[in-house]
């Protein structure tokens, strides 16, 4: 029976991985994050998004909780372009299977209104389909903050 020889990586795919993890963990310092808690409640429905936010970026952690139906819980991260947060929301439904859906979240009067929209798939990502508007005037969750 014939040995496998192990083949080492390519050099330029390993010098790759070397710059994407160098450089996705060099962009932004986290001591310049702003750590913030938002509360929200819609009807009987709650949510609660607690992120790190700096002037361009945000991450942290969602959770949805619907009223005796279970609850959406994960990872939330984006961009920042003026007055709106935009980028996605990995979660776990109600204890089930992964799923990963676009998130819009518009800043105004110290709240964060919760956009939706007509999503669509790039990259085997969903995202919100360009040249359509995010409706932020009848949000289902309307975040305040929670004073410390």
């Amino acid at each position: 029976m014939a040995k496998k020889s192990f083949q080492p990586m390519n050099k330029s795919l390993l010098f790759l991985i070397v710059i994407l993890i160098v450089s996705c963990n060099s962009k932004d310092k986290k001591s310049e994050y702003k750590h913030i808690v938002y509360h929200a409640v819609n009807d009987k429905d709650t949510a609660v998004l607690a992120i790190n936010i700096n002037d361009k970026r945000f991450y942290g952690r969602y959770e949805r909780s619907y009223y005796q139906q279970g609850k959406d819980s994960g990872d939330v991260r984006g961009d920042i372009k003026g007055d709106t947060l935009r980028g996605d929301f990995h979660f776990i439904s109600n204890g089930g299977s992964w799923k990963r859906v676009p998130l819009a979240l518009l800043k105004k009067d110290n709240k964060l209104f919760l956009g939706s929209g007509v999503v669509g798939i790039y990259f085997n990502l969903p995202c919100f389909m360009p040249g359509t508007p995010i409706e932020y005037e009848n949000s289902k969750f309307v975040f305040e903050e929670v004073k410390k």
